[in-house]
């Protein structure tokens, strides 16, 4: 009987989000319907396939109310990432211009919702409007999570959502909400996204983009997505505007939402300030950015405002894990595309859209090795491990450590799956950091696009996007036996 009811539980959820996403298949409908593509079948399937799913498992479920255990909170969101992953790719499998394998649809939908930006179209340009917008949107919804989306509304279904929440938030200190009700957190956060993305968006176009492409690339942007309207991305504009844009709001987009919050609520910007993991991560970001900077320049690639331009602006994208270009970033100096490649493993803030490991992470790992170096120094002494104001529990820096030994062990064993494919190793590890990361721009052969793969390599690779996604434990927990003991 517990089997039974919890297995009715995740079905209820399930059905739940399943039919929240097929609200989001009326956009790129209206989109359609605006410029006349001819693409309007792919997603009215989507839409209709979307709603019928979460009808049929709702309806029956009707009445039914229990709480969501730990361990269901991390069943639903893997499963409803795998079934957001399929339901994701109908438009591109369903779309005729081009034609794709459901393979690459599914890369591509993959890469869409968990805000990677790879992608397998080698002419961008070419896809009609409402396939550009939902690229875009998919970017957008992945963002933030719609799972916390959800989770503003479950409660009004009667269903509980803290440990769903908690399943998708990443970061080490899930627990922690900006409000006592988890619903109203979740909204505070969608609201804090929502204005953030409107006022980027009037910044692209006074920039001088148009309506639409300012539309996609400030969705791309506050997602940290990378979906561009432009095979050359933002590179096609040409416009130093426009990247300084690109690059602040990616930035903005890598801050803890949490800290936007607690700027409006106390009418100060001291909690930002004063944040030890946003300090840390804009000195580590203003370091890089002053390496590529100073490089671009003395290397003779640009002039002195265009260095500092393009390296402000591609830094930002590529140690946020947005995925953006500018002025043909995988040709610059070999030196610059290895240093941001590897800062795509540092990230943002914990709370953000961005992927990689997150600032937070490496804070308590670099806190962790000088307290390690002082404890040999004095064998007795009691060391307290602090960020801030905050001390840092042993289970924190433990669940740290053992995050970045699976992060990184997991990387190891892509790249070397893809050599195994045929990939030579720099094209394998930009591949793999690219993916796992959730940044989206690859290396050597898959510099401009991914669909130059192989099938066993895309499959890998949407693999290694649900992972970074995830953050590793969701997936690892489910493949553990002692989750299956019920």
């Amino acid at each position: 009987m517990a089997l039974q009811a919890r297995a009715i539980t995740v079905l209820q959820i399930l059905s739940a989000l399943t039919l929240i996403f097929s609200i989001t298949m009326l956009p790129p409908i209206f989109m359609e319907l605006y410029f006349q593509d001819g693409e309007l079948l792919p997603y009215l399937i989507t839409f209709l396939v979307s709603i019928g799913i979460g009808i049929l498992g709702w309806v029956p479920t009707i009445g039914y109310k229990k709480s969501v255990r730990t361990r269901d909170g991390f069943l639903v969101v893997v499963l409803f990432w795998v079934v957001y992953s399929i339901l994701s790719a109908l438009p591109f499998f369903l779309s005729t211009t081009p034609e794709i394998s459901f393979v690459d649809a599914l890369f591509e939908g993959i890469s869409g919702i968990t805000t990677t930006g790879a992608t397998v179209y080698a002419n961008v340009d070419a896809l009609p409007h409402s396939l550009l917008y939902y690229r875009a949107q998919s970017n957008f919804f992945g963002g933030l999570g719609i799972i916390v989306l959800a989770t503003a509304i479950l409660p009004l279904l009667g269903i509980g959502g803290v440990k769903i929440y908690q399943s998708e938030t990443p970061g080490p200190f899930k627990e922690e909400k900006l409000t006592p009700r988890l619903a109203d957190t979740a909204k505070i956060l969608w609201a804090v996204y929502s204005v953030l993305t409107l006022i980027g968006l009037v910044a692209f176009m006074l920039a001088g983009m148009g309506w639409f492409d300012a539309l996609c690339h400030i969705f791309a942007t506050m997602a940290l997505g990378g979906f561009s309207t432009k095979g050359a991305s933002l590179g096609y504009f040409n416009s130093l505007g426009i990247e300084m844009v690109a690059g602040v709001f990616s930035i903005l987009a890598a801050v803890n939402f949490a800290l936007y919050f607690l700027v409006y609520e106390r009418r100060s910007l001291l909690p930002v300030i004063k944040n030890a993991e946003f300090r840390f991560f804009m000195a580590a970001f203003f370091g890089v950015t002053a390496i590529v900077c100073g490089w671009l320049y003395v290397s003779g690639s640009f002039e002195l405002l265009d260095s500092l331009v393009h390296g402000f602006t591609q830094t930002a994208s590529v140690m946020t894990d947005n995925g953006l270009v500018v002025a043909n970033f995988p040709a610059w100096p070999g030196g610059i595309v290895v240093l941001l490649m590897f800062s795509s493993f540092f990230g943002g803030c914990v709370g953000s859209t961005c992927g990689g490991i997150k600032a937070m992470r490496f804070l308590v790992l670099y806190k962790q090795s000088l307290r390690e170096i002082k404890q040999l120094i004095h064998p007795r002494a009691t060391i307290t491990l602090k960020v801030g104001e905050t001390v840092v529990q042993d289970r924190v820096v433990q669940a740290v450590s053992g995050f970045f030994f699976l992060y990184l062990f997991a990387t190891v064993i892509f790249v070397i799956a893809l050599v195994f494919t045929g990939l030579d190793l720099r094209t394998a590890f930009g591949t793999v950091a690219a993916c796992i990361n959730n940044m989206g721009i690859g290396d050597g052969d898959t510099a401009s696009n991914f669909g130059v793969l192989n099938d066993t390599a895309k499959w890998l690779m949407c693999l290694a996007m649900l992972i970074g996604r995830l953050e590793v434990f969701p997936i690892l927990i489910l493949l553990s036996r002692t989750f299956w003991r019920f």
